[in-house]
């Protein structure tokens, strides 16, 4: 328990010696220039009483969802199809390598062509963003899985199908939500472009527009809630990993004594 208090007590000087450095900066700097923790939160009070803020975290947190979760659904079964059969792997893998070297944020323009200023281009770029990153990881947990197991499932009778369901799987799986975990990120980067080039609402949108009345507070608004976001969800995520790796774990050791 002191250990804990410790580690709290040393959390909470740090961020109020940050505040505190950001107070001065702001006091030598001016608040137009860098605004204070105090002038953001009064840029903040003022975004949230109009039912600003609220509205666009929950347009941006909406599409990022949406477009990860389906970039991941796609990318999962992608990648242990890539990495289970070999002629498909020969002719995908250099493929993937080269297109991953390309941003999401390089395809807004064509994206706003191909599917429009709508919502559909946004939750696409999203799912681009997210697939590669998921495919990429979950091909190279199933390279990782050792042959040794992959034999002795066959020595015990299994067939290809239960192989990948209680070995290639379950030993795939922490590279799956590894990747799924970095594709979080470049999704929040991937849909505050999007947001800043062809959008009316979101928190990429109130980031952007801000400039035009030099409210650098809304700015700083903007990016606090972006971290926020992307933490909360990180943190939902890694525990869901947790357990569900837990729960495989089990699952597959089971499954193969049976």
């Amino acid at each position: 328990m002191s250990e804990k208090i410790k580690k709290w007590s040393l959390h909470i000087l740090l961020w109020i010696a940050g505040l505190g450095v950001w107070q001065l900066l702001s006091l030598a700097y001016g608040p137009e220039i860098l605004p204070g923790p105090i002038y953001t939160a009064k840029g903040g009070y003022e975004l949230l009483t109009d039912g600003t803020l609220i509205q666009y975290i929950g347009i941006s947190s909406y599409r990022v969802l949406l477009g990860w979760t389906l970039g991941s659904l796609i990318a999962i079964p992608a990648g242990l199809i890539i990495g289970k059969v070999g002629p498909i792997r020969a002719f995908a893998e250099p493929f993937l390598n080269f297109i991953r070297f390309i941003p999401p944020i390089a395809f807004i323009t064509l994206f706003l062509v191909w599917f429009g200023i709508g919502e559909t281009s946004k939750v696409m770029l999203i799912l681009y963003a997210t697939f590669f990153i998921v495919v990429l990881n979950t091909l190279t947990g199933v390279l990782s899985v050792e042959e040794d197991k992959i034999r002795s499932a066959r020595s015990m009778g299994a067939s290809e199908c239960q192989i990948v369901q209680h070995v290639i799987i379950p030993a795939t799986v922490p590279f799956m939500f590894t990747g799924i975990r970095l594709a979080m990120g470049t999704s929040f980067m991937a849909i505050i472009g999007a947001e800043m080039i062809a959008s009316n609402e979101g928190v990429g949108y109130l980031i952007w527009n801000s400039r035009l009345f030099f409210r650098t507070d809304w700015i700083f608004v903007g990016l606090i809630c972006l971290g926020l976001m992307g933490f909360i969800t990180d943190r939902i995520v890694g525990l869901l990993g947790r357990k569900l790796l837990s729960r495989y774990g089990v699952v597959s050791t089971n499954s193969l004594r049976r």
